[in-house]
């Protein structure tokens, strides 16, 4: 059986659910951000405690097809913000999730946005800057580096939206010390 699991953002997450269902007694055939395959089906009420569990580590099983397409979106946004380096490839994110999804950028959007009160560019914008606020911390790009690694055009470009999502230019941010930064599953 397929579980649906929202909030599953990282690698540390697939462990965590891993390791619960296998501690559960079921077998997980596979695993990824958002899915897990598991063996045997569970009964109604394994599921009812799968859920009550998941929701204690800050996870949700989803029902809901438009559900499932939303968090499917999300991950797909995650995963290659996150976990991929946009400098090597130029595309653009509605080609990316209408082919990785089959289906039309304009349905995904409005269902994206009917459920999540966002945009799916402003999620995009808001998870690239919070990988921005990583590579600041980090300190080993400066800003001109993180600006290509993250796929702007420039860091003018990059400085400009980081301002309209933080409140603070990015040296600003820098030089307050703090870590001002968000859980993936938070934004």
């Amino acid at each position: 059986m397929i579980l649906r699991i929202k909030n599953m953002v990282c690698d540390r997450c697939i462990l965590v659910v891993k390791q619960h269902l296998e501690n559960l007694g079921f077998h997980v055939t596979n695993i990824m951000l958002g899915i897990a395959d598991i063996e045997p089906s569970p009964d109604a009420a394994q599921l009812s405690s799968i859920s009550s569990e998941f929701k204690l580590l800050g996870f949700e099983l989803i029902d809901s097809e438009k559900d499932r397409l939303v968090e499917r979106i999300k991950n797909l946004v995650i995963e290659k913000v996150h976990y991929s380096d946009l400098a090597d490839v130029r595309f653009t994110f509605s080609e990316y999730l209408s082919s990785s999804l089959h289906k039309e950028y304009t349905y995904l959007s409005r269902m994206f946005s009917e459920s999540e009160d966002a945009t799916i560019e402003k999620f995009i914008i808001q998870q690239k800057i919070e990988k921005v606020k990583e590579l600041m911390e980090y300190g080993e790009l400066n800003l001109n580096e993180i600006a290509w690694k993250m796929g702007y055009s420039s860091s003018a470009h990059l400085s400009a939206q980081f301002k309209n999502i933080t409140g603070l230019t990015p040296s600003k941010f820098k030089a307050t010390q703090k870590t001002g930064r968000k859980p993936i599953d938070k934004i």
